[in-house]
This record gives C-alpha cells, structure tokens and sequence, in this order.
C-alpha cells in the first residue's frame, strides 16, 4: 500500500472491541449531570485566551471587576452552548464510547430539563455581558453561541468534512468578547486573535479526531481523520499548523508587542508544526494524543506570553 493511501490508524481496542482510552466516568448525581452538559473542560481552554486578550486591549490589568463579568459571561455562554449541543448530539453521543456516558444518554437529566438550563444560561450569559460590561460584548457572546448550534451542530457537523474548519469561528469569539469587553469596539488585533484560533481549532482537534476516528465512524460523523487518510489528514494539519504561524508571528508588531511575545511565538510555533510533521511520520493513536496534548499547551503559553509582554513593555 503506498503512503498516499494508507488509511488512518484506528483507534486501540481492547477484545471486546471497547476503545483502551474508555469512556468517560457518568455523572454521579443530577447537579453533576448540569455541570456536565457545560462541557466545564473546553470553557476553561476559551477562559486562557480571554483574560490575556482583555489585558493586551487594556494594555495593562483591566479592573477585576470587568475581568469577572467578562469570565462569568463567556462561561455562561459557552456552558449554555455546549449544553445545546449535547441536546442536539444525544443521539450520536449514544454511539460513541468517549460519549455515552453523557447525561442525557444514560438518562440523568431530560432533554427538556437541558434546554430550559441551556436557555436560561445564555439569558443570563447577555445580562451579565450588557449590564457588567457592554451590550458588544454581550452581542458577540450570543452570535458565537447561534453559529456554534446553528452552523456547527446542527449544519456541518453531520455533513461535511470541514465541519470543524468552519465550525471552530465559534471557539474563536470569546477573543473579541474579551476585547470588546475593554474597548466596546475592535480592531485589528482581536481580528488576528480570533484568525490565529481559528487556524488553530482544526489541527488541535484533528489530533484528537485520529485518537477517535473509530467513534466518529461508528457515529457517521465525516470528521476528517475518520473520512481521510492519515496522510491527507496530516498535510491539512501542517497547513493549518504553519499559516497559524505566520498570523501567531505577525500579530507582535501589529499589536506592538515585545521580544517575549515573539520570541514565544517562533518556539511554540516551529515545535506545533515538528509535532504535525512527527505525527505524518508515526501516526499512532498515542502520538496523535502528545500533539493534542501539546496544542492546549501551545495556546496556553502563547497567550500567557502575550501578557506578560504587555505587563513588561508597558511598566505594570
């Protein structure tokens, strides 16, 4: 079989055909079912970018009371949205192994009961946005959470391979919350910050896409580990990887950010792009989850440099 042709690795099975990485511990009591539906893990990955965001908009420490509103209504969005989400999916949730222990697939919590909940979040979500901060930040809030459902869930996810190409705009907003929030207006430099997630969002997901190909199969779910061969999959995450590097790069003088920023950019950068590359050369299910792995700390320390550039340059 020639490399041009090889298909993706699947995922390790036990015997019983049970996927080694298991699913998820269920939810043991109701109120942990609702913290569930929040999908708690990815809103702290959308937290991470926008405090730093807020701090390079402020170009110093904004006030905490700004700070919290601002964390408490991305926090209830996001939860609101990938509460919806869970809602919508329940069905395909139940097919795959890292999924069926959702709350609503074993029957915690009510499809009902998920939606008054995702509902009211968001309500509370655009209160606290347009009466703590400014009805911008509050508007860009809800328009992250009807693409996410609208364009995502309920469009792309199940139809098309680029499903989290374009659907990842949605994880990319809370940077021009974050911005809004400070400025109630943007710029160029949330623009550059919401282009770098967003070209950031497929090579990160993809990589834990090939862990999990077999559940997306299971599931008919055309995400493109589970579609594609691992080579295609692997030239569309170097793609991704190295224009991701150039918006990264080119946000230091446009934002006018220091050595450290850049500095950070360059290393985290070649090294995102050497992992995608490695990945390409031993695509196992285990290198696929250190290049996951290592995209959450790519982000991490790319936005935490970010902020202390801003603190350093700026004499806080």
């Amino acid at each position: 079989m020639s490399a041009a042709s090889r298909p993706l690795v699947p995922s390790r099975l036990t015997p019983g055909g049970v996927s080694a990485h298991g699913p998820r511990r269920a939810p043991r009591s109701v109120v942990g079912g609702y913290i569930a539906l929040t999908k708690p893990r990815i809103i702290e990955l959308l937290l991470i970018t926008t405090v730093p965001t807020m701090v390079l908009a402020e170009k110093g420490w904004p006030s905490w009371g700004l700070v919290l509103v601002t964390l408490a209504g991305g926090t209830l969005a996001a939860g609101g949205a990938n509460a919806i989400n869970m809602v919508v999916d329940r069905d395909i949730d139940r097919l795959m192994e890292r999924t069926k222990t959702r709350p609503l697939v074993t029957g915690l919590i009510s499809p009902k009961q998920a939606m008054i909940f995702a509902l009211s979040l968001e309500v509370a979500a655009f209160a606290v946005l347009w009466a703590g901060a400014n009805l911008l930040s509050a508007a860009l809030a809800l328009s992250a959470t009807l693409f996410y459902v609208f364009v995502y869930t309920l469009w792309l996810k199940r139809t098309s391979r680029q499903n989290i190409v374009i659907g990842g705009a949605a994880g990319a907003v809370p940077v021009l919350v974050g911005w809004a929030a400070v400025q109630n207006s943007l710029s160029w430099e949330p623009f550059l910050l919401f282009i770098a997630i967003f070209l950031w969002t497929p090579p990160h997901f993809w990589a834990l896409a090939i862990r999990h190909a077999d559940d997306y199969r299971a599931a008919s779910v055309p995400m493109l580990p589970s579609v594609a061969t691992i080579d295609e999959t692997v030239r569309h995450m170097v793609g991704y990887t190295i224009v991701l590097a150039a918006t990264t790069i080119a946000l230091g003088p446009v934002a006018s950010l220091g050595p450290i920023y850049l500095v950070t950019a360059i290393a985290m950068n070649l090294l995102f792009i050497v992992g995608a590359v490695q990945l390409g050369r031993k695509p196992t299910p285990s290198q696929s989850m250190r290049l996951f792995t290592f995209s959450i700390t790519y982000v991490t320390i790319l936005f935490v440099a970010m902020a202390i550039d801003v603190f350093v340059e700026h004499g806080v």
